[in-house]
């Protein structure tokens, strides 16, 4: 996520630590590097010479006891970030229900993905969830927004024929009142016209949703300033939902846009899938730019992933000493959901300075279907006791199945590795001073 921002800010700060003197020279050679970091970043110009200027007016002062010119350097840079691209973490707090939140935004920015990301999110959180399409402009909207549902498994309201999204509101809106959250998708363009003023107006009058949430593309640029501002003027935007930091979008523009409007970002879409949505917390996201980690975004995707069935399932599996193959499946299979293991490693504090073997965990899709397959021609002996396989019965497996034999043997080495990494021994489980042991290695406090 940002990761050519990420890395020029964190030479930027390793600089001033190695640095010798912390002169007057260091703090304009590290002003010029922040600056050059955040235009190349598509931050609008006026407010990173607003925050250069800020932050040589306090490097002027002298540091408080106890912190050295170095420590004070480094915490105001930090410090402005914070100020400039992200402040404070805003929850939505989500009251009696119907809770409505209306979402709105420009063709492009990704807006209905982000409808079904924030359903399962909640969904996920024991709400109950249902999204109601009132895009009558763009052809395949409601198509999506059903499939999307179906995904997920939220309640989809639409109308196919129906072209007057008041129309369709006034239709399903009884039923709505049943569930405690009420996701509405609403109508885009290619920017902000009278027309889809004029309807957004009309749509909050009569909806009158607790949340209106703008969906703005991390890829925006500079243009993400007047867009955050046209829509804050003229609809009353009370957050923002951040889509494509995933992929190689600058991302700088739309982060410093954001945080100049009282609508704060939200939520951050962080990859395609509907799981791939985080909660912002400007503190924190800073924090993993600068490769400190974040263990709240890597605690939400695992809650997203992983249902209270599958957690309490591994659970007893490793306080019993009796992790199968099966156990292995349904734990790569949890992990496939939550994205690559470079993403996971980039929220775990220190991870992101390891040098991961680029093919470690990352197994495809298909692979795992074939390896469930292979598992469908074992005995139970087989599946619950995997050390007593062998070459006789890896043959019989792979002909009774179809699967290579070779994938079997991968299968079975991907086990143990598993096997050893959560410390489980024959009739023996994770004691309280294991799991212990297995959080510091993550430096995760239980």
């Amino acid at each position: 996520m940002l990761g050519a921002l990420g890395e020029k800010l964190k030479a930027a700060l390793k600089k001033v630590a190695s640095a010798v003197f912390v002169d007057t020279k260091l703090l304009d050679e590290l002003v010029k590097d922040l600056q050059r970091a955040l235009l190349e970043s598509d931050v609008d110009v006026e407010l990173v010479f607003q925050l250069s200027e800020r932050i040589k007016e306090k490097a002027r002062g002298e540091p408080k006891a106890g912190i050295t010119k170095r420590e004070q350097l480094i915490k105001i840079v930090h410090d402005e970030l914070i100020e400039l691209l992200g402040k404070e973490k805003k929850e939505l707090e989500i009251k009696k229900g119907p809770y409505k939140i209306m979402f709105i935004g420009l063709y492009g920015s990704g807006k209905t993905t982000s409808i079904s990301k924030l359903a399962l999110y909640y969904s996920k959180r024991g709400h109950k969830v249902c999204m109601i399409g009132l895009d009558t402009h763009r052809p395949a909207a409601h198509d999506q927004l059903q499939q999307l549902g179906e995904k997920i498994k939220v309640q989809t309201f639409i109308d196919k024929k129906e072209k007057d999204p008041l129309y369709i509101w006034k239709k399903f809106e009884e039923q709505t009142k049943k569930f405690d959250i009420v996701i509405i998708d609403t109508a885009g363009r290619h920017d902000l016209d009278k027309n889809l003023e004029k309807e957004i107006k009309q749509l909050n009058k009569k909806i009158r949703p607790q949340e209106v949430i703008l969906t703005l593309s991390a890829d925006i640029g500079q243009a993400a300033r007047s867009v955050v501002e046209g829509f804050h003027n003229n609809c009353g935007i009370t957050g923002i939902f951040l889509t494509r930091l995933d992929g190689t979008a600058k991302a700088g523009g739309a982060l410093a846009a954001a945080s100049i409007t009282k609508a704060p970002v939200l939520f951050i879409g962080t990859g395609e899938k509907p799981q791939d949505i985080e909660t912002f917390d400007g503190t924190t996201f800073i924090s993993r730019l600068l490769g400190m980690g974040d263990l709240n975004a890597l605690l939400e995707k695992t809650k997203i992933a992983l249902g209270e069935e599958e957690k309490e399932k591994l659970e007893k599996s490793l306080e019993e000493g009796k992790f199968t193959l099966l156990d292995l499946h349904d734990q790569i299979s949890a992990m496939s959901k939550m994205g690559p293991l470079s993403k996971i490693a980039e929220l775990i504090p220190g991870f992101s300075k390891v040098k991961l073997p680029k093919d470690l965990m990352q197994i495809q899709e298909g692979k795992l279907k074939r390896w469930h397959h292979s598992m469908k021609s074992m005995t139970k002996e087989e599946l619950e006791n995997p050390e007593i396989i062998t070459s006789p019965h890896i043959a019989r497996i792979s002909k009774g199945s179809n699967v290579p034999s070779g994938e079997i043997k991968e299968m079975l080495k991907q086990y143990k590795m598993v096997k050893k990494f959560f410390g489980v021994t024959k009739g023996k489980g994770m004691s309280q001073k294991d799991l212990q042991k297995l959080a510091k290695k993550f430096k995760i406090s239980l």
